[in-house]
Parts: structure tokens; sequence; C-alpha cells
């Protein structure tokens, strides 16, 4: 891959392109250890040997085939009980490229995968740095499947399998795109537009307003399923359920979606 020219004020105005790493996300973290980082730098390789999802969640891969990259952001706007409202002008500015070619099944299921239908196309992870009670720094690493056809999981997905093309898909053509609509949504972030950036999520929302089973921890540890309808998420980042006897609030990790 090579170099790209988006129209933006800085996301991916300056890039890094490595034929292999480890993690971009910890080539990211280490310049801004470093005192190296700017903000919108962008790193994206062709291969992760070491590629991670949330929570210490392995990313795969085949290499060549799809685009996984980190941005860097200098987010000092937000307090750490907002962080959320990064993961959601993410969510919402990789969807913004994605829907005009995938359509209305794309959607952001809380909190941090891109799904088509009930298959996963994509995953973000956010890892933040804080300053005092501030975000100082932040790493958005993004991984989306593009041209790959063949996965070791069924809940898989890709945009050639959602839209053929023939010899596939210009990834450098979605990653100049790509930079374009999540700056967008940043800085409607940084403008303080979150009223309409939240409707625009909810709007998105997998499994949004509809009944389905969950499965979460009772208060022995003991994982048990129920039946709710997801309505919102709350200032914190957590899923809001509406359950027949209760709303319940879920923060990551706590509660499973039943397919």
């Amino acid at each position: 891959m090579h170099k790209i020219y988006p129209k933006t004020l800085f996301i991916g105005q300056n890039s890094q392109f490595l034929p292999s790493c480890q993690s971009t996300n910890d080539i990211a973290a280490d310049s801004i250890a470093q005192e190296s980082a700017s903000e919108g730098f962008l790193i994206l390789t062709d291969h992760q040997t070491a590629g991670k999802g949330q929570r210490g969640n392995a990313w795969a891969a085949e290499p060549g085939q799809n685009l996984l990259f980190s941005l860097i952001l200098r987010p000092t706007f937000l307090t750490a009980s907002e962080q959320f409202w990064l993961n959601m002008a993410v969510s919402l500015g990789i969807t913004d490229t994605l829907l005009p070619l995938i359509g209305s099944e794309l959607r952001i299921k809380w909190p941090n995968d891109v799904y088509v239908a009930n298959q996963k196309l994509g995953g973000i992870l956010i890892e933040n740095t804080l300053q005092g009670y501030t975000l100082a720094w932040a790493v958005v690493g993004v991984g989306l499947n593009i041209n790959q056809t063949a996965f070791a999981y069924p809940t898989a997905t890709s945009l050639q399998q959602c839209l053929p093309q023939p010899g596939g898909h210009n990834r450098l053509e979605l990653l100049t795109q790509l930079c374009e609509t999540l700056e967008a949504r940043y800085l409607q972030l940084r403008s303080g537009r979150r009223d309409s950036m939240r409707v625009d999520y909810l709007q998105r929302l997998f499994r949004y307003q509809e009944t389905h089973t969950f499965v979460a921890d009772d208060a022995t540890g003991q994982p048990i399923p129920f039946q709710g309808v997801i309505v919102g998420v709350d200032a914190t980042g957590r899923l809001a359920i509406q359950t027949e006897e209760t709303l319940r609030y879920f923060g990551f990790k706590e509660v499973q979606f039943v397919v």
C-alpha cells in the first residue's frame, strides 16, 4: 500500500506504512510514549502478527487482504467518563463510509464491532491515555475485512462477500474515504454536537428496539439467559436493556448477545 491523500485537515495527512508488524496500536502507543506523536497520524499495515481485539482477544486476518490501521487522536476535550463518545464518533465515521456500499443491514454492534446482519465485518479497539480527569491521547485501532473471503468462523464476513467486485475492492480508496468520514465525525464531537450524534448512533445500533435473548451473570457468577430490548446507551457507555421486570445496564463484557 502507498501514501494516501485524503481531503482532511489532519487525519491521514501523515502516515506510515509497515508491510508487517506486531500491532499497529503498539506502534502508535510507542510514538506517544516517545513524545513523537501528532494528532491525525495514521499507522497501517498489511499484516499484524499479534493483532489485538477488545479485552485481550486476538484479531486474525489474511495478509494483504484487509484494512488494518491505528489512528492517533488528542481528544483533550473529553473527560475520562465521556470516553465512550469517542467510540460513537469512530463507529459512525466507519459506517458513514460503508453504509452506501452495504446498505441497511450494516450495524454497529455495541460496544466495538461493525456487523452486517449477524456477521462481523470489523472491529474497533480504542486505547486511551489519561492526564488527570481528561483524555490526553487516544489510539484508535481499526480492523476491517475487505477482500478476504475465507474465515475460520462462520460469523465473519467481508466487504467482498457483501459486495463482490472483480479483483476485489481498492483498499487505498476506502482508507482515504475513511479518513474523511472519521474526521468529520471527530470534528462533530469536538464541536459539541452530541445530540445528533447519539441519534445517528442509535439508528445504526445492532438489535436496537428489538426483543432478543441475552446472557449475563447472576449474583453468584452463574450465566443466566434473559429476554430484553436494547433501548440505548448511557453517558458512560453502558448498554441499556429493558426487561419485563426492570431496566438493566451493562458494561463491557458483562452481557452476551445470543444469536
